[in-house]
């Protein structure tokens, strides 16, 4: 008895996942609803896209930094190889000065001061050209995923003009295949739509309006034409009366009868 409990539950419940399923299928291929799941496919793809058009404008900002510190450390290059091209020129002036006594020359305190000062501006000459070198490989590989990037999203915003292009194409394609498939339905007899029905009950209705009028302009016409026959009988049969009348002299003894109640009606004399 369980087991067919559970056969008849698990039949309805399958049963029940089939209409819905059925029923979503059908909710789904309505235009209304094709048209609206196309705008918010759209308004989806239409932020994705934004959210990566920031980011884009945000590796371009970190690409113009990039290029602002990379022409900042190379005029501090510039600068430290300027230096120390004058303190190696401050030192060649005291050898000039001590006539090539090295001694002497390594014993001046300005020597040292140029000595120490080169060897700083070497250094520090050295770090910022690594540093350089470094800013200047990030940048190239900036640039090239910028422009990348750039053609992702111009390829994304056709891609975009397409499926709206294609969600009007959509709907007229489903709208025109609905009414083919009604009108074969209707056809083989098959169709289930009230439309048809519709369109034939209101057509019948039509037609029963136009002969109900057509009947009455009839009926009134008939009306019309059988008074005017009993009125031109009645004529025709009064003046035959007459003509018989007067042939059989009724028409004058009426007369005669007429004439003596019209004296009785004179006032006598006094």
């Amino acid at each position: 008895m369980f087991k067919a409990v559970g056969k008849y539950f698990r039949a309805v419940w399958y049963l029940v996942t089939f209409r819905v399923t059925k029923a979503g299928d059908t909710l789904r291929s309505n235009p209304g609803v094709i048209s609206a799941n196309y705008d918010r496919v759209i308004e989806e793809k239409r932020s994705r896209l934004n959210q990566y058009k920031d980011a884009v404008s945000a590796m371009i900002a970190q690409e113009e930094s990039k290029k602002e510190k990379l022409r900042q450390i190379t005029s501090e290059i510039e600068k430290l190889e300027k230096l120390r091209s004058g303190a190696a020129a401050k030192a060649k002036q005291l050898v000039e000065r001590y006539n090539g006594d090295i001694n002497a020359v390594r014993n001046d305190p300005e020597y040292l001061k140029c000595q120490s000062a080169y060897k700083d501006f070497t250094s520090t000459l050295a770090e910022k050209q690594e540093r350089a070198q470094e800013i200047d490989e990030d940048l190239k590989q900036l640039v090239a995923n910028v422009g990348g990037h750039k053609t992702q999203i111009q390829a994304l915003m056709r891609e975009l003009e397409k499926i709206k292009e294609e969600k009007h194409d959509a709907v007229a394609d489903v709208l025109s295949a609905t009414e083919e498939q009604q009108i074969s339905d209707m056809m083989t007899g098959l169709s289930n739509d009230r439309t048809s029905e519709e369109l034939r009950e209101l057509r019948e209705l039509r037609n029963r309006a136009n002969a109900g009028a057509r009947v009455s302009r009839e009926l009134a016409g008939m009306d019309t034409k059988r008074a005017e026959a009993e009125f031109l009988e009645y004529a025709q049969s009064s003046e035959a009366d007459d003509e018989f009348d007067a042939l059989i002299g009724l028409t004058q003894k009426e007369d005669k009868q007429s004439a003596p109640q019209q004296q009785d009606t004179r006032i006598p004399e006094a």
